[in-house]
């Protein structure tokens, strides 16, 4: 394991701070904490996303990344807990009794846990078209728009998915 020293050299971040990223912060923060707190049903880990995601956008000098900057934030989000998700089921040991209080315990809380963990087995891109469309609430119109596909390729596409999700979340 690494020292805090060796944390500090790892990821060189040119901290430049600019009321131009102080009103970007300040018109997004809200969107990106809240579409990261969707994805991965925790506080601490909608606040690491929502650092992760304005440290890169610092790191590109601050400016806004695209002409839609909403849209852009809510897909960082979404690829930035997915990230999060990832990094943690294939860290993950469950002890015995562990694993039995999950089971026995609420059955709603089981189902989101199995459904991020089913998101974080299937494919990238299709997790981010799958929570923007059913976690944001973006139209088959809008997905179309941002993934330059026509609505009915997302309608088959996001039925695909769902299918996909199933059968991950059937596995035992």
């Amino acid at each position: 394991m690494g020292t805090a020293s060796d944390l500090v050299g790892a990821q060189t971040t040119v901290m430049t701070f600019s009321t131009e990223f102080a009103d970007l912060y300040e018109r997004h923060y809200a969107a990106v904490y809240r579409t990261a707190f969707r994805i991965t049903g925790n506080a601490a880990d909608a606040e690491d996303v929502l650092q992760t995601v304005f440290l890169r956008v610092l790191n590109q000098r601050g400016q806004p990344p695209v002409l839609a900057p909403e849209a852009y934030f809510r897909r960082a989000a979404t690829n930035a807990a997915l990230d999060l998700l990832r990094r943690k089921t294939t860290h993950r040991e469950t002890e015995l009794d562990e694993a039995v209080s999950v089971y026995s315990g609420d059955h709603a809380a089981f189902l989101k846990e199995r459904l991020r963990g089913a998101l974080a087995a299937i494919d990238e891109a299709d997790a981010v078209m799958f929570l923007l469309r059913y976690i944001e609430g973006m139209s088959n119109g809008e997905l179309a728009e941002m993934f330059g596909q026509g609505k009915n390729n997302i309608a088959v596409r996001l039925h695909r998915i769902r299918q996909s999700l199933q059968a991950e979340m059937e596995r035992p």
